[in-house]
This record gives structure tokens, sequence and C-alpha cells, in this order.
């Protein structure tokens, strides 16, 4: 045990800063994509359909994956950043053009002050592979720590102010689902993590697959497939206000 001790004491503060001056995702990352263009040919080589050309289109991260085909096959057409600030308030928000990006804004003054400082979500894996789920609770772990937010991720949906959506909600999870935001006391939020919890992603349009009910309000849209930690981190503290 003592070994233990003295090693941890020669490792020191591991926790990162959050958010820091200059903080992007690493090289292998795809962030926020830079639009300059849209034609036929960018959006044919969207597997995903993600990509509308002409005036008025734009490109989806709700449905983007992220894969960066249509930057490879078309650079002159988008070019994908380092940017991790990618989450959106409103599903329409998530369309990116030639124009800047909407981010996410906090939740309603009334909502915020019940909440205070502390965010209890629920994460809900509404049929999901897993790496949106493995993303979120690296947030708990020693070089997160989202806990000194504040935020924490609880074993009861009774016990929490919201939940938090992984998966394409396939038909054999969607009571769940809803049983579980019929037991998160109100006011609640809503969180949509993931391509598939947005809008299907690989998924979309499978008949076992049928999304998060419209009458269940999502308050914050996560793109990314899966989003990166730092993605997640930003859209959860934007939307309690804890940063602009």
């Amino acid at each position: 045990m003592f070994k233990e001790i003295i090693a941890r004491f020669k490792q020191g503060y591991r926790t990162m800063e959050f958010p820091a001056p200059g903080l992007a995702l690493p090289p292998r990352g795809l962030g926020l994509p830079l639009v300059k263009q849209l034609d036929e040919k960018a959006a044919a080589a969207c597997p995903y359909a993600a990509i509308t050309p002409g005036a008025g289109g734009g490109l989806d991260l709700g449905r983007c994956v992220f894969c960066g085909a249509c930057a490879q096959a078309f650079p002159e057409a988008v070019e994908f950043t380092r940017e991790y600030k990618l989450c959106a308030s409103a599903r329409q928000d998530l369309v990116v053009g030639v124009g800047a990006f909407k981010r996410a804004a906090p939740v309603a003054a009334d909502i915020r002050r019940i909440l205070g400082r502390s965010f209890k979500l629920r994460q809900v894996s509404a049929g999901g592979c897993g790496a949106c789920e493995a993303d979120c609770n690296v947030l708990g772990t020693l070089a997160w720590d989202m806990g000194r937010f504040g935020v924490q991720f609880v074993a009861s949906p009774r016990h929490a102010d919201g939940i938090l959506i992984t998966g394409p909600v396939t038909k054999n999870m969607e009571l769940a689902l809803r049983k579980t935001y019929d037991a998160v006391p109100g006011p609640k939020v809503v969180i949509a993590c993931g391509a598939c919890a947005i809008a299907g992603g690989p998924y979309a349009g499978h008949e076992e697959c049928v999304g998060i009910p419209r009458d269940i309000p999502v308050d914050l849209y996560i793109p990314g497939c899966p989003p990166h930690p730092l993605t997640i981190l930003d859209g959860l503290l934007r939307l309690i206000g804890r940063i602009d």
C-alpha cells in the first residue's frame, strides 16, 4: 500500500486543464468541418448522405460519422479542422454551411438555478455499439475528472437531472428509454450523444431502429461517431452555463 501511495505522489497532478487555450483534437481527430463549397461530387463521396449540395444545403453533423471521405475525395469542398466544439442546442443548427457554426446555448436560467453546481445524468445505452458509452466513461477518470465541475453519471434516474442517450434507440430499448425519462424528476434535460442517437448513424433507416421519440424533447446534441471526450465535456458544460 505504501508503495502505491508513494508512486501516486510522484505522479503529481494529472487532471487536464479545461477549458484551456490552444486545446484541440489530436492530430488524427476530425473536428468541425470548414465548408468551402458543396457540390454533387462531395455529396456522392459521403457514405451516409450527410451532405446536401446546392444553395441552402450543408453538411449535417448529426448524420456525419466523421470518416473524412468527403474531404479526402474533394479537399476543395470540405476540410476538417481540429476544433472540438461541435455541440448544438437545436437539430437544425447541426447543419454546417458556408457561414458560422452556432454552438450550444445554456438551458433556461430557472433550470440552471435548480441545478446549482450539481448536474447528475443517467446514461441510457439504447442499442449503441459501446463507443459513445466508452468516451462518456472516460470523463470520470483521473485525467478528465468531470466531477470537479459538479457533473456526474448516476445509477438511478430518480437521482438524475436528465438523461444522456447513446445508440440509435432500437425497438427493444424504446420502452426502457421512456421509463427512464419518466422516472427523472422535472424539470429535466435530454442529451443526444453520438450520430446514432441524433440521426441513426450507420443504422439510419433500419426497421429495428426507431430513434428518440418525438415527445421526448432534446436539449443538447453532441455529434460524432463517437464524440471525442473533449466534445462531450464542452457540450455538458455549455448546457449548464459553466463555459461560454
